[in-house]
Parts: C-alpha cells; sequence; structure tokens
C-alpha cells in the first residue's frame, strides 16, 4: 500500500529532476559545460540527500506519546544535510552563471536553478530547519541579484522560491499544531476513559456493599417488620451489631477480613463502642502487605478489654494503623476516659 509519505518523496525526487533537466536542454553553446554538470551533480546529489537521510531512531524518542514526538521530531534534517544545502545554495548559482556566459545568463536552461534552489529549501524546511532554509534563499536571492539583476531575478523565478518556504514553513507548523491538538485529545480521551472505569468501578463496589447490607441487615429487618418493632434483648444487640458491620464495611473495607470481623464483633457484644474509619495511607498496597497489617490488627483486638475503641489509618509513612483504647478513669466520669490501649502497627518494612 503506497503511503503519503512515499508519494511526497516521488513527487520530490521527480520535480528535483526536471529542475535539473531543465539545466540540460541547452539552446545555445556554454563556454563550460563541465561546470553545468557539476553543478548538475551536487545539486542532484544534495536534494535527493536531503529527501532520503533519516536520522537514526533512538527508542527514547519513541516513547512517551505525543508530547514527546514533538519534543523530538523524527524527521529533522541531519546537520551535514543542512551543510550540504547551504553550500549548494552558495555554490550552484555562482557556478552555472559563470559557466553559461554573460549572454545566457537569463536564458531558461541557465535560471532553472532559481527554482532548483527554491525546491532545495523548501525541502529543507519540510524536514524542519526553517533557519537553515531561509539562509539558503537569501544566500540564493543574493546571487541570483548579483548575477542578472534584481528585477530579471524577481521576474524569473525567485519570488515563487520565496513563496514554495512560506508555504512549506505555514504547512509545518500547521501540522505541529494538529499534531498536538491530537495528543491534547488522546490525553483528554485516556483521561476519560479512566474515570469511566473508576466510575463503573465505584458502581460495582457500591452494588457489592448494597448485597453486603442487605445481607447483614435483612434478617434483622425483617424480624423488626415482623414483629411489629417489638425486640428481644437478643434481636436489639443483633441489630447493633449489624450496625457495627455495616458501619466497618462503608468506613474500612481494607481493614477487614474474617478475623478482624470476628474481633470487632466479639468486642461489641461484650458492650465496647467500635469505631473503625479508613483515612488515608493504604492505598496502593497488595494483598499480602495489607493480610500483614490485618493480622496485627486482629492480635491488638484480641488482647484489648477496652470500653471504647478507635481503628483509624494512618497517612504517616511509617505507621499504617493506629489503634487506641478509651476505658473510665476509676472514681472519674466518662468524659474524662483514660487512654489504657495505644498500639501502632507500622508499615510492613517501614524502618
Amino acid at each position: 500500500m503506497t503511503s503519503v509519505k512515499n508519494v511526497l518523496v516521488a513527487l520530490g525526487v521527480a520535480f528535483t529532476a526536471y529542475m535539473a533537466a531543465r539545466g540540460l536542454w541547452w539552446t545555445e553553446p556554454v563556454p563550460f559545460p563541465l561546470v553545468v554538470v557539476a553543478a548538475l551533480g551536487l545539486y542532484l546529489a544534495t536534494t535527493w540527500i536531503c529527501i532520503f537521510w533519516e536520522p537514526p531512531r533512538h527508542e527514547s524518542a519513541e516513547e512517551g506519546g505525543p508530547e514527546a514526538s514533538l519534543k523530538r521530531p523524527q524527521h529533522r534534517l541531519p546537520v551535514p544535510a543542512q551543510m550540504l544545502a547551504l553550500a549548494s545554495a552558495a555554490i550552484v548559482p555562482t557556478a552555472i552563471s559563470l559557466a553559461v556566459g554573460e549572454s545566457s545568463r537569463t536564458a531558461p536552461f541557465a535560471t532553472w536553478y532559481l527554482g532548483g534552489i527554491g525546491a532545495l529549501m523548501t525541502i529543507v524546511m519540510v524536514r524542519r530547519r526553517p533557519w537553515t532554509a531561509w539562509i539558503g534563499i537569501a544566500m540564493l536571492a543574493v546571487a541570483s541579484m548579483v548575477w542578472m539583476g534584481w528585477a530579471s531575478a524577481l521576474a524569473l523565478g525567485l519570488v515563487g522560491s520565496i513563496v514554495w518556504v512560506t508555504c512549506a514553513q505555514l504547512l509545518v507548523l500547521s501540522l505541529d499544531r494538529a499534531a498536538r491538538d491530537t495528543g491534547r485529545l488522546a490525553q483528554l480521551q485516556r483521561a476519560a476513559s479512566a474515570w469511566q472505569a473508576s466510575q463503573a468501578m465505584r458502581q460495582r463496589e457500591r452494588r457489592v456493599q448494597v448485597q453486603e447490607a442487605l445481607a447483614v441487615a435483612g434478617p434483622v429487618l425483617t424480624r423488626t417488620v415482623a414483629t411489629g418493632g417489638r425486640l428481644t434483648e437478643d434481636d436489639r444487640l443483633e441489630a447493633r451489631l449489624a450496625e457495627g458491620r455495616l458501619r466497618d464495611e462503608m468506613r474500612g473495607p481494607r481493614l477487614l477480613d474474617d478475623d478482624v470481623r470476628t474481633e470487632l464483633e466479639r468486642a461489641r457484644r461484650r458492650g465496647a463502642n467500635v469505631t473503625v474509619l479508613d483515612e488515608g495511607g493504604l492505598e496502593g498496597l497488595d494483598e499480602r502487605t495489607l493480610s500483614i497489617i490485618r493480622a496485627q490488627l486482629t492480635e491488638a483486638l484480641r488482647s484489648a478489654s477496652s470500653d471504647r475503641l478507635y481503628i483509624r489509618t494512618s497517612p504517616d509513612a511509617r505507621i499504617a494503623v493506629t489503634v487506641v483504647g478509651r476505658s473510665p478513669s476509676v472514681g472519674g466520669p466518662s468524659e474524662e476516659d483514660g487512654v489504657d490501649l495505644w498500639r501502632e502497627i507500622p508499615h510492613p518494612g517501614a524502618a
């Protein structure tokens, strides 16, 4: 399948070959034909090098998405080719003008370089070397005006070459802007896809939580409706336990496993007021690390005898979970409960 790049390369080769062929179509003898042929050879070699010479591709330039590719364009003309293009812009007009003689400098076979060097600088511009292209055009303008006069140079093709290079620069700028817009659009699409995925995950989590809530609270609610709200002490206890389990599942799901749930229920059955809060700090931990933290939490709860238990995650880099137990001081009011349990569970591997 023919790509757009291959078509453009073929057009560039064909056009520059046509411009060079014009230089060989002599309508009258020239004093130095070998110089003309040498200048044509230099021109063709330079243009085809500028068309075909690709810089080596680096893996670092291929990674990082559209923004990285804009910062490191893949088709910039190598520096040696730039220098060769400038050398051609300086040598070819003067060589052709001297080789054809003063009487033929405005003949079609002698003025081909106006379009030829313009085409070369257009290629240089497309290869993302704008300063080189405009320096080459300036050299072409100076040489052509010196050898044939400014009016003849402008009339015979210099204006066209300047227009080609200008259009090429505008085209390159438009393509770069389109590439940047495409990169931003791709980033927005990725962000939108990530947001949709997170919303879908949250919806699944909410469905799971609703199902768990129904599984926990369903039997209690059924008995409440069946008895018209007249619950026994055992039913009231089960209702309080169900409420505690629901709060735990909603406020600290990452802290829970079967062992932790068992100890939390045991503490509540003996009359303790238990609060579980996940306030951040466990994001990104794998299941193995969480299981180590949960095992230590289970151990702390198993040995606790406090009337009030506060279990909170910690955003600290060293501490994963803090367990605080409070009980009424001897002879004091409950507002002045003393701390009889303080346990900090570190992150596994933290110094």
